[in-house]
């Protein structure tokens, strides 16, 4: 029986789920029967899975019910394996991933690792490229400030589902789950030798739709109050006033090269009023959804 396995979500994207589960193969072949890998596809395409590579431990399963939170809830259920990794489907695994994962689950309770961002074409990058170099997935910040990993590149032991339960749909399912972890007892930390790689969002729409989507669900982690209202709006002008600041990191960020910071910095200032606009609908109106 294995002892661990590695949950990955899937949906419309099987050439970067190849290009995951391509790099998870020479890992897996040196762990033998020890490790499976469970991919919950969230209703694809017919066919999808013919592309894939083969892979010793490969499971591929079907979850109906919409949303990242539910298919790996499904993955969680069809293992009975102690320790549970969670993967994205457009990640790439470090070479060593599986190895240092094994090591820091032995005795870690949660375990955030390194997501870093790369471009999926050439340069110059788009302006939400540029974004994204500056500011996408800071884990460490996330692990060590938040209380909460992206389920990116997560470690857990069974142990921590068993008590606080899976994952909430709706809402921002990674920070609610980490935090109700941490407040059941459990600990949460960070590991920079655990690395994974993420794709950048290439355009505007790309981008937008993630922030809209992370606006819902970080909406929907607290109780809709008159009070939580009133927070919410003054947060969505704080998102306005973080547009100097910011804006100051991505004029001076080494990552990026002098015409990108340019087209950064109007993606910095379009973004943040999308996102107040977003907000304040939300805070007026009580719901979630935009």
């Amino acid at each position: 029986m294995p002892t661990a396995a590695i949950i990955i979500p899937h949906f419309e994207d099987a050439a970067r789920l190849a290009r995951c589960l391509t790099a998870l193969a020479p890992q897996l072949a040196a762990h033998g029967q020890e490790v499976e890998v469970v991919v919950i596809d969230n209703g694809s395409r017919p066919g999808f899975a013919e592309a894939l590579p083969v892979l010793p431990g490969l499971r591929v399963l079907l979850e109906p019910r919409r949303g990242a939170a539910e298919a790996r809830n499904r993955g969680i259920a069809e293992t009975t394996a102690e320790r549970l990794f969670f993967l994205d489907c457009d990640c790439i695994p470090a070479p060593d991933w599986l190895t240092t994962a094994l090591a820091l689950s032995e005795s870690a309770d949660l375990v955030g690792g390194n997501v870093a961002v790369f471009d999926e074409t050439p340069g110059p990058r788009t302006g939400a490229q540029a974004f994204e170099a500056v500011f996408a997935f800071d884990n460490r910040r996330y692990v060590l400030a938040k209380g909460f990993s992206v389920t990116a590149n997560l470690l857990a032991r069974r142990e921590v589902y068993r008590r606080i339960g899976g994952f909430r749909i709706g809402i921002s399912e990674d920070k609610d789950w980490c935090q109700r972890a941490t407040a059941a007892g459990f600990r949460l930390t960070y590991a920079d030798d655990l690395k994974v790689s993420h794709p950048s969002r290439g355009d505007w729409d790309a981008l937008a739709r993630k922030w809209r989507r992370l606006t819902v669900e970080t909406f929907g982690l607290y109780p809709v109050t008159l009070k939580s209202r009133i927070v919410w709006a003054l947060r969505a002008a704080a998102v306005v006033a973080s547009i100097l600041p910011h804006g100051l990191r991505v004029l001076t960020s080494s990552a990026l090269a002098k015409g990108e910071r340019a087209t950064g910095l109007a993606t910095l200032v379009r973004l943040r009023l999308a996102r107040a606009g977003w907000m304040l609908r939300q805070a007026l109106t009580g719901q979630a959804g935009l």
